[in-house]
């Protein structure tokens, strides 16, 4: 003989409608979620984008020492590095990476004579130190510093595959007058954002 259940248990058990299999199944699909937006993060910062940490005086006014920048590793697979781009590369001879602004690419002829540069027989035009050297030349002193060994670097023609890269402090930097010409092979890429200190924020100025 069929009881009838007690009054109100059938609408208790369909208006609450938990089912546990699906919140499990619920919860399982948000932690494969975030395990793959986590790997996809580790991917993206390692094969697309490395930190740098910024290491000496050779970039000033526009680098210091402990900035932290965001170095862009698959520009350089698309297109080759342009003039006025700073780039960090490795120089083994120094068991070490560089940053250094391009200054010629392959094909231009360089020319460094104080703190005067030309390209292809034209001064470049250094937007990114002119204040600098602006200040240096009302003091009647070169923003180069003549005590520093190498300073110019007479005519020479940028070999294909290469690039020359300088300092934006040239008193102070170790670079293609002194290095030699950077093969393309050694550029990690090009330095797109200083991201620490906070209060130094910014996209760079290429």
């Amino acid at each position: 003989m069929q009881q009838d259940l007690p009054q109100g248990t059938g609408e208790t058990v369909e208006s609450s409608g938990k089912n546990p299999r699906k919140q499990k199944n619920e919860v399982l699909e948000w932690i494969k979620a975030i395990a793959i937006a986590l790997v996809l993060v580790v991917l993206i910062r390692w094969l697309l984008f490395k930190p740098f940490i910024v290491d000496g005086s050779s970039m000033k006014p526009n680098f210091h020492t402990g900035e932290r920048v965001i170095v862009n590793e698959i520009l350089y697979d698309i297109r080759s590095p342009q003039r006025g781009e700073v780039v960090v590369f490795h120089v083994p001879s120094e068991g070490r990476d560089f940053i250094k602004r391009v200054i010629g690419v392959a094909g231009d002829t360089v020319k460094v004579e104080g703190d005067v540069v030309t390209v292809n027989g034209q001064t470049v035009d250094e937007t990114y130190i002119q204040d600098e050297l602006d200040a240096a030349r009302s003091n009647g002193t070169l923003y180069n510093n003549k005590n520093f060994p190498n300073e110019d670097f007479t005519d020479g023609t940028v070999p294909e595959g290469h690039v020359f890269v300088m300092g934006d402090n040239r008193s102070d930097s170790t670079d293609s007058r002194m290095i030699g010409y950077v093969p393309l092979d050694d550029i990690v890429g090009r330095a797109d954002l200083i991201f620490w200190p906070v209060k130094d924020i910014s996209f760079i100025n290429h």
